[in-house]
């Protein structure tokens, strides 16, 4: 990653050498620094940084006005803020005026500095997850299935293809979030879930609701351990998983989803089969990793 050129606002001098001395210890080059919407319009002309610390509470304005100055210069500047300020409404608003990050005072160098690296991350960084996550989605998924059923399903029919497809009766569909965004989804029979679940509950499953469950926290352990050993390849990544949701029935479609990269393959176990959809867009994803 190239060097960073930053700009600090803020109305107090002492946050200011507090953020200066933080920023350049950890590598960081901080070009200049501003304490009024004036100052900072100048500042910003002058430098063009690479990326802005916002102060909320600046004289006679706020860091949205601010921000909307800063993006009236240069768009590709990026801002974040560093306020002791934060609620709902503030980070709402700051999502709407492009604010690219958010962190509180006082501030925590580690949260800081990871806050910057992710928002100024370039394209080698996608590449990376490009490079890995299918794999890493493969080997959490057969490592939850050999700690469940103490057996290893087989994976065939491995694709980068992105097309629309048939649900063979079940979908269970999870949001990625962090610094890029996808999902994934697992898909399968009313026979092949029936089949797995029965293993995993040592029973007969009591009704088609706990099928579903049974199968929505599987699904939800593979690919919330798949995040967490990609987030340990580089915590740049910040990956979630959003709460599953379950689609089931005749006649269901999987829309063709926007994402640059794309990774399905079926899975064969001795239970039924089942098969996986993974994908993955460039640009910015849910930046609020603090949240």
């Amino acid at each position: 990653m190239k060097n960073i050129n930053i700009v600090i606002v803020d109305d107090s001098p002492f946050q200011i050498s507090l953020l200066s001395d933080l920023l350049t210890e950890n590598g960081f080059n901080v070009v200049g620094d501003a304490s009024s919407l004036e100052e900072t319009i100048d500042v910003v002309t002058r430098l063009k940084p690479d990326l802005v610390t916002m102060d909320m509470t600046i004289p006679g304005t706020d860091g949205f006005e601010c921000t909307r100055e800063i993006h009236k210069i240069d768009p590709n500047i990026k801002v974040i803020i560093v306020s002791s300020m934060m609620d709902d409404e503030i980070v709402k608003k700051a999502k709407k005026t492009q604010v690219s990050g958010y962190v509180q005072k006082p501030v925590d160098a580690e949260e800081l500095t990871l806050s910057i690296n992710r928002v100024m991350a370039d394209e080698e960084l996608y590449l990376e997850l490009e490079g890995i996550y299918s794999g890493i989605f493969k080997e959490a998924l057969l490592d939850v299935f050999n700690k469940t059923t103490k057996t290893i399903p087989m994976i065939s029919d491995e694709s980068n293809i992105n097309v629309e497809k048939s649900s063979k009766g079940i979908s269970i569909v999870m949001g990625i979030i962090g610094k890029y965004s996808g999902r994934i989804i697992f898909d399968m029979s009313f026979e092949a879930a029936e089949s797995i679940s029965k293993v995993l509950l040592k029973r007969e499953p009591k009704n088609n609701d706990e099928i579903l469950n049974v199968m929505s926290e599987i699904s939800n352990m593979a690919a919330g351990n798949a995040c967490s050993m990609i987030n340990k390849k580089n915590k740049l990544f910040g990956l979630r998983v959003a709460p599953p949701t379950i689609f089931h029935g005749e006649s269901i479609s999987i829309s063709k989803a926007e994402l640059e990269a794309n990774f399905s393959a079926n899975v064969k176990t001795q239970f039924g089969d089942l098969s996986i959809n993974i994908g993955f867009r460039r640009g910015d994803g849910e930046w609020m990793s603090i949240i």
